[in-house]
């Protein structure tokens, strides 16, 4: 597993975010305090604060470097 710190500051950026990881068959988490929410559920990740930046735990080891490169935008 690997954790990065992303920025979803905005609704076109949500969108963009859930699109990217929807192209990976790999599970990702979103969490912000105690709250740990289902990156790929749009619904999910506008009920957490996203005037700051949150963890994003990917579970997917295989695939991380390519991972990475298409979340570049997002990354902190």
């Amino acid at each position: 597993m690997k954790s990065v710190q992303i920025s979803l500051n905005s609704i076109d950026k949500v969108k963009a975010f859930v699109n990217e990881v929807t192209k990976f068959d790999s599970d990702f988490d979103l969490v912000s305090g105690r709250y740990v929410i289902d990156a790929k559920s749009i619904m999910g990740i506008f009920s957490l604060d996203l005037s700051k930046p949150i963890e994003l735990n990917i579970h997917n080891d295989a695939q991380i470097d390519e991972i990475l490169a298409a979340l570049k935008d997002f990354i902190v």
